[in-house]
């Protein structure tokens, strides 16, 4: 085993990257783009230790994938993820790379490994063949170089160098500030960074996303409360009585949450908006819904559609269907078609059927999202 550490940063918001999905999630056949990256790279070296420094957000979802690797919270900077993914580290030297560059050849690699020891950090670079025009002057291609990642420092230095309040793009550029070692290696054409939607078809090293389809189903129950608005699927329903809830009752919309939040294997709505948490007291459940559809899209799914049966001896559900479907159809970016609705009662049985609630069952099925198509 070596005496590295990987860091692999996947934090950010992709905000350069204009598709519905963050690049670090775009899918190579099962596996999204972070997890792709980082188990090619374990090929190439056994890494001490191997550090994913994720969105805040999509921490615990990232966790679902792999007990093999550390997850950290990275920062709203690259080099806060750094920092804080550094706390972990326990190895004389740490390698850290971009997951937008999915393709670094295993020579690379190799090569970083073996220069470890002659400088503070080690770094590829790409010579400059075009001609070089800064501030309207021509000048010398010959001095000018790309910086590349993953680079390979060594953990004490790359910790001083980062404790700064200057924002660095990488991390030769802080080492070399305090004046620290620095020695460029060889890069690579292949070692592409993912930025801009254009970027894709220059990635060679990634497949197209599964075709598979996921399907989730979900469930929720509640009980009236007298003098009270009752929400149902977005849609006021014009009763004397409401939902009881932490928030304002909604139940159809938190059992399309919790379908939607099955079909990509992201746990259930209390562990997005725990009940216990003050900021989602009486909170409107189309915000809720709208978050989840962003996390969905985020982390490289598309809807496909949703079958909703709801269970409800009182009110009536028939005269507000349609509603209830156009609105559910705007929160989900779907088209209405793609959005079924059902209503039965309870035959007076039970809770249900004593008019004392309502229970709502969803079934979504989702994705991936089709970069290649783009």
């Amino acid at each position: 085993m070596s005496n590295v550490t990987l860091i692999v940063l996947c934090a950010g918001n992709s905000s350069r990257f204009d598709l519905s999905a963050k690049k670090q999630w775009l899918r190579t056949e099962n596996s999204p783009l972070w997890l792709f990256v980082t188990n090619k790279l374990k090929t190439y070296v056994n890494f001490n230790k191997i550090i994913i420094a994720s969105h805040r957000n999509e921490l615990n979802y990232m966790k679902n994938f792999t007990d093999e690797f550390t997850f950290v919270e990275g920062g709203k900077t690259r080099q806060d993820s750094m920092k804080n993914a550094l706390n972990l580290v326990t190895t004389e030297h740490v390698m850290v790379t971009d997951v937008a560059r999915a393709c670094v050849p295993e020579e690379v690699i190799k090569n970083l490994i073996t220069e470890k020891n002659n400088a503070d950090c080690i770094v590829p670079i790409l010579t400059v063949n075009d001609t070089v025009i800064y501030e309207n002057e021509t000048i010398n291609r010959d001095e000018v170089k790309l910086i590349q990642t993953p680079q390979l420092s060594r953990v004490k230095i790359l910790k001083e160098a980062l404790n700064t309040n200057i924002e660095f793009t990488d991390d030769s550029s802080a080492i070399k500030e305090i004046g620290g070692t620095i020695k460029y290696i060889q890069g690579s054409l292949k070692s592409k960074k993912l930025t801009f939607e254009e970027d894709i078809s220059s990635i060679e090293c990634i497949n197209e996303p599964s075709k598979n389809f996921f399907t989730g189903t979900g469930f929720d129950i509640h009980p009236f409360e007298e003098n009270k608005k009752m929400w149902l699927g977005g849609v006021n329903i014009d009763v004397p009585y409401g939902f009881k809830a932490h928030s304002d009752g909604d139940v159809l919309i938190h059992s399309v949450i919790d379908a939607l939040l099955g079909a990509c294997g992201a746990g259930d709505i209390g562990e997005f908006f725990p009940d216990t948490d003050a900021q989602y007291k009486n909170i409107d459940s189309k915000i809720l819904l709208e978050d989840i559809v962003k996390f969905i899209y985020n982390v490289g799914y598309e809807i496909v559609n949703v079958d909703i049966t709801i269970i409800a001896q009182k009110p009536k559900i028939n005269p507000h269907k349609q509603e209830i479907k156009s609105t559910i159809a705007r929160l989900l970016n779907l088209e209405k078609q793609f959005v079924n609705i059902k209503a039965t009662t309870a035959e007076k049985l039970g809770f249900i059927g004593r008019a004392e609630g309502v229970a709502v069952q969803s079934i979504a099925t989702l994705k991936y999202y089709d970069w290649k198509r783009k």
